[in-house]
């Protein structure tokens, strides 16, 4: 069976996307878009007007697209009529979805090994390793190199993580000593986590397959995933009072703000803040100025 051909438009797409560095998922977020649109006008997309485009948008919010959905819609239509088909002024009515900013969702370090318990082979065991003791996300998982290993320094270098940026995270005796395990096993050339050709990195969607069975083996709940274990990273090394700027460059963050929001899950540090109430005197002592209770205030 031969594979449907890609329209000179979205090979057009493409390739202004990957002029820009755009990263993989993204590139896949805006085609993705771009198609929507096509399957609700029926016709090519480049044909749509202004109108055409708020409609759309009413339409994805009438069938229950969600807002992350949505706004990745928007971007990825405004850069198509931007710069693919160079008629910006059609998505002058596109506009952006609130997104509500949910706290996120981390795990136990009990609930943690349990997780790398239930990962029996040992590739999938330095993966989830990697994932949490790094505190790396999926794509930067599955892009490590062997020569991103610094053994003799105890770091770990994270190359071309989001926004193109790279960064040094340190590198546990434990962690190095999963990661052995795997590559006596494997030996792998370039990439620590090659895919089914043996010579490209694994794909994402292999990742969270892999973290969602060990996920399930060691009944966990259902929204665990590979981002479950960075967001228990970050929030294990703020409850064991490590500064929120230091997580901050671990991370990979742009903004302390983004860091910061883990500070709302980080139980212990909660715990541990004194109530104002607290500095105050007892509640049922009485002012230092009232009288002494058998005596009775003057007339």
């Amino acid at each position: 069976m031969s594979e449907k051909p890609i329209s000179p438009l979205r090979v057009r797409m493409i390739e202004d996307m990957r002029v820009r560095s755009f990263s993989p998922a993204t590139q896949r977020g805006y085609i993705r878009g771009v198609k929507m649109l096509a399957a609700f006008l029926g016709r090519s997309p480049d044909t749509a007007t202004a109108e055409d485009l708020r409609a759309f948008q009413r339409h994805l919010a009438a069938t229950g697209v969600t807002p992350g959905v949505q706004n990745m819609t928007v971007s990825g239509l405004r850069f198509f009529f931007r710069f693919t088909v160079d008629k910006p002024e059609t998505t002058r009515h596109l506009v952006y979805t609130h997104e509500p900013r949910k706290l996120p969702r981390v795990l136990s370090p009990e609930e943690i090994g349990w997780l790398l318990t239930a990962a029996t082979e040992p590739k999938d065991k330095a993966m989830l390793s990697v994932a949490y003791g790094a505190g790396l996300r999926a794509m930067e998982v599955v892009a490590l190199k062997v020569s991103d290993i610094d053994s003799k320094r105890m770091l770990l270098r994270v190359g071309n993580g989001k926004g193109g940026k790279d960064r040094y995270v340190m590198l546990s005796p434990t962690l190095l000593e999963a990661l052995r395990d795997w590559y006596r096993i494997a030996r792998p050339r370039v990439f620590l986590f090659p895919g089914r050709d043996k010579i490209g990195p694994m794909t994402t969607r292999q990742f969270h397959r892999i973290c969602k069975g060990a996920a399930k083996r060691a009944g966990l709940p259902k929204w665990v995933g590979p981002h479950t274990l960075r967001h228990s990273f970050a929030t294990h090394l703020l409850e064991n009072d490590l500064d929120v700027r230091v997580i901050q460059v671990l991370l990979g963050h742009a903004q302390l703000d983004t860091t910061a929001r883990y500070t709302q899950v980080a139980t212990n540090v909660i715990r541990r803040v004194m109530s104002p109430i607290d500095r105050l005197i007892p509640l049922d002592a009485p002012p230092n100025d009232a009288p002494p209770p058998d005596e009775a205030p003057p007339a």
